[in-house]
């Protein structure tokens, strides 16, 4: 799936294309994706200009010129691009969103993993409330990590991953940034001390901005709206080197499921 640095490289090369341009048309080549996909979508969007497209978490939103939005996930294997309005259908291109500029924007999503819902003027949908904070913002650092891990005897890496506490680090970034903060992904999240939680506030940080200037990382079908690849992949020091040296020590990955995702790390390194 997408992470925080996809999305967030989607968005980016979206912003210039679509922001200021007006909806002249939408349409819905299916009812529903991993949703119903609301009516408000194919009644109230056309007419609107799209004021600015923003990132929460992983959703995208397209915020309108009357306070409402369009509410986007990736899912999966879903794909956004602005192309020419006369470019053929392929045959999981499910939503256009025709612009003023001739250009469509087109959601494409062999899975269907993916969302397209509405947000409502002076609302906040449903699936954003509760998110805690954006992993770049101000609000995020190691004071924030300690002062919600007390008590706490789930894994650190599971903790790190649960959106209530900081949106969008998913399972890639959450293995990288315990490695390069020297935090076993086993250890209790009560159990790290304040200290340590600001050294992985920092490496979480570090990790997702460069990611970010590297266009993410390539998972499965997921490509840029250009059309090109991530390419953090191969930059990345432990997810999917199970059993391979740590580029640290030398000593074998250790890999094992930690709360349901595949985890790998440097027992060596990592305490």
């Amino acid at each position: 799936m997408p992470e925080l640095p996809e999305v967030e490289t989607t968005r980016r090369g979206l912003a210039p294309h679509v922001e200021g341009r007006r909806v002249t048309g939408v349409v819905l080549r299916r009812p529903d994706l991993r949703w119903p996909i609301p009516a408000e979508v194919g009644e109230q969007l056309p007419g609107r200009r799209i004021a600015a497209v923003r990132r929460r978490a992983k959703y995208l939103l397209m915020d309108t010129d009357a306070g409402d939005s369009a509410l986007l996930h990736l899912g999966m294997s879903g794909m956004l691009r602005v192309l020419p309005g006369d470019t053929p259908v392929g045959a999981h291109d499910h939503v256009d969103l025709a612009l003023d500029s001739g250009r469509v924007l087109r959601f494409t999503d062999p899975r269907r993993f993916g969302s397209l819902l509405w947000q409502p003027a002076g609302t906040e949908h449903e699936l954003l409330r509760g998110l805690g904070p954006e992993p770049l913002s101000d609000a995020f650092d190691g004071d924030w990590l300690f002062v919600r891990s007390r008590g706490r005897s789930a894994p650190v890496k599971s903790f790190l991953m649960d959106q209530r506490i900081v949106v969008g680090v998913g399972n890639i970034y959450a293995a990288e940034s315990l490695f390069r903060a020297g935090i076993s992904p086993t250890r209790a999240a009560g159990k790290v001390s304040r200290e340590r939680y600001a050294a992985l506030a920092g490496a979480v940080r570090e990790i997702l901005a460069y990611a970010i200037t590297r266009g993410g990382t390539t998972l499965r079908d997921f490509l840029n709206p250009d059309g090109a690849p991530g390419y953090f992949e191969q930059e990345l020091a432990v997810y999917g080197r199970g059993g391979l040296p740590c580029p640290n020590c030398g000593a074998p990955l250790r890999e094992a499921s930690i709360g349901q995702r595949a985890s790998v790390w440097c027992a060596r390194c990592q305490r």
